[in-house]
């Protein structure tokens, strides 16, 4: 079977597998692609259409009789498909069911997912996911990437290779330690990796061939798991120490030899000491980001500097508090520090002076610094001690209140009324995951601020009426900022992460917030032009990369944009010949 090599789709120039062109490094052209026919062929996920062959298709393949004599368009069939996920009551059914579509047709699962995105986001992603990787032993049906584990040690290169992909340009990595607000899952964090990439493909446009989900198996600390029957990892406890930075030193090398300089790394949910000494190690060595850290510190940031055009004053006049000092919550905190030191041309020690954190000891302040891990250090200011949340609100009168701690319903009401006491409007960002943990829901931020809160949250909340007037919360979500960033870091061939692609990502991500979107209360543009947003940002990076000198793919294109939108992967069905 042979794909047509000069089918055009959505504007972007065909590679030889029908992908878009852009985000294959193209070193070798061959004009064809053979791919099983018959019976194999609808067994194959990246080429099976089901019932939208056609006659002519239907004959060169060999798939006379094995399909019913009905045609449909992908039209007909996503539509079908969407009637079928809004009947099922349980979040896990549809989860499972677009699970299910993925392993058959692939690109119609990517077509439902750009189609229908503020609709399944919920459900390939935050809060459905979550449930999914408490599950997963028992929903696990067929592995979606790699499981390494210790059993692999001294190994690894080799497992990379059993992965039928050679040109990987995204990988997703967790070991399974701290999965969003639900702690220790092991192995069965793989939901993930796994939803992280649909979502690099659908929202960014990285081909899905490109993308590689692994899981690092180094044991469970879960009683529960180790318990179970159904589980899927390795049963014991977890390797920790010279074994455990030993093995991940292994699997660094590996990707490395295995793939290039330009494959990125993106570390997701490991536990704070290991994430920060991981993004610490390898960012001069490796193209790695961790979405935790850096990923939810530019989304955060682009909703401040999007909410400060309704406030009014510059990042620097203002004062921000943090509940929450893990690593979403101080690398928030040191983003905002490097803006407001570039917009101030101050240094970013004095920056950090804006900023206060509490953690679950209380305010960090001075007289803790000797206790205090390295990376809560640099926010441990002059003040005395102060115990709870409410108390700090009332010393420190933020402008800006950041959670981030994954303690749900710690916005109490005195909290929110306190912000507004001092505030005309009062910037309240609940962000922690999935929705059981978010601090406070949106229904409570607009009714205990009598209407005046700037509301953004981790997870998705349904519109709230109050007084007459109807407010939409904003979605912090990482998925505005991590597709498009890793888009503009592959079409650069960018070998390095620098903090000013961060700030470049955060600046494109608050300009596409429109005067309409600031009436109804939202602090972030709509999903529903999450690709054109994703362009902006893939643009703003490829830009930065090229000016630090970072970018390896040259010359540098003229028109950013435009180019970042031909390299999007379009799940457009393909004719075969």
């Amino acid at each position: 079977m042979e794909v047509d090599p000069t089918s055009t789709v959505g504007g972007g120039v065909e590679d030889v597998y029908g992908e878009d062109r852009a985000t294959e490094d193209q070193l070798i052209t061959p004009w064809t692609v053979s791919v099983a026919s018959g019976y194999t062929l609808l067994r194959d996920p990246h080429h099976n259409k089901g019932l939208a062959f056609t006659e002519k298709e239907r004959d060169a393949h060999y798939l006379r009789g094995l399909l019913p004599p009905a045609i449909a368009t992908q039209e007909t069939q996503e539509k079908k498909l969407m009637h079928n996920l809004r009947h099922y009551e349980v979040p896990l059914q549809r989860y499972m069911a677009m699970m299910d579509l993925q392993e058959r047709n692939e690109r119609l699962f990517y077509k439902l997912l750009i189609d229908n995105v503020e609709e399944l986001l919920p459900v390939v992603y935050t809060p459905t996911v979550g449930e999914a990787c408490q599950k997963y032993g028992s929903i696990f049906r067929r592995p979606q990437g790699l499981y390494i584990s210790l059993k692999e040690k001294g190994k690894i290169l080799e497992v990379l290779k059993n992965w039928p992909e050679k040109s990987i340009q995204v990988i997703v990595v967790t070991d399974g330690e701290r999965i969003l607000g639900l702690g220790d899952l092991g192995c069965q964090g793989m939901g993930i990796p796994v939803g992280k990439l649909a979502l690099y493909t659908a929202l960014g446009g990285v081909r899905p061939s490109a993308c590689l989900p692994i899981t690092i198996d180094v044991g469970t600390n879960n009683e529960d798991l180790l318990k179970n029957e159904f589980y899927i990892g390795l049963r014991q406890r977890r390797a920790t120490g010279q074994e455990y930075s030993d093995f991940l030193h292994e699997f660094m090398a590996a990707v490395k030899q295995n793939y290039g300089e330009n494959v990125l790394i993106q570390f997701e949910d490991f536990a704070n000491h290991n994430a920060f000494y991981l993004l610490e190690k390898y960012r001069t060595t490796h193209l790695v980001f961790n979405d935790d850290i850096q990923g939810t510190a530019a989304v955060v940031l682009a909703g401040v500097v999007a909410a400060l055009r309704l406030v009014g004053g510059t990042l620097a006049e203002h004062t921000f508090l943090f509940f929450g000092a893990g690593e979403a919550g101080t690398g928030i905190a040191e983003l905002i520090a490097l803006a407001i030191s570039k917009q101030a041309k101050a240094s970013t020690e004095e920056s950090r002076k804006k900023i206060w954190l509490v953690d679950s000891k209380g305010l960090i302040v001075s007289s803790r610094k000797e206790s205090l891990p390295q990376f809560k250090k640099s926010y441990a200011h002059e003040h005395e001690p102060v115990k709870n949340l409410l108390d700090a609100i009332e010393a420190i009168k933020p402008t800006v209140l950041i959670g981030s701690a994954g303690v749900g319903q710690a916005f109490t009401q005195e909290v929110i009324e306190a912000m507004t006491s001092f505030n005309e409007k009062p910037v309240i960002l609940a962000l922690s995951n999935p929705t059981s943990q978010s601090e406070c829901t949106a229904e409570q931020a607009y009714t205990w601020s009598k209407g005046r809160a700037l509301f953004a949250s981790g997870s998705p909340f349904d519109p709230v009426e109050y007084n007459g007037k109807k407010y939409v919360p904003g979605q912090a979500n990482n998925a505005y900022i991590f597709p498009g960033f890793g888009l503009g870091l592959v079409i650069s061939g960018a070998i390095r992460v620098h903090d000013e692609m961060l700030l470049a990502a955060s600046e494109a991500l608050g300009h596409q917030v429109t005067k309409e979107n600031f009436e109804k209360g939202l602090i972030y543009p709509p999903f529903l032009n999450i690709r054109k947003i994703s362009a902006n940002i893939a643009a703003n990076v490829a830009a930065k990369a090229y000016e630090l000198g970072l970018a390896s793919r040259l010359p540098r294109p003229k028109d950013l944009v435009k180019y970042a939108v031909s390299c999007m992967y379009t799940p457009v069905y393909r004719s075969y010949r």
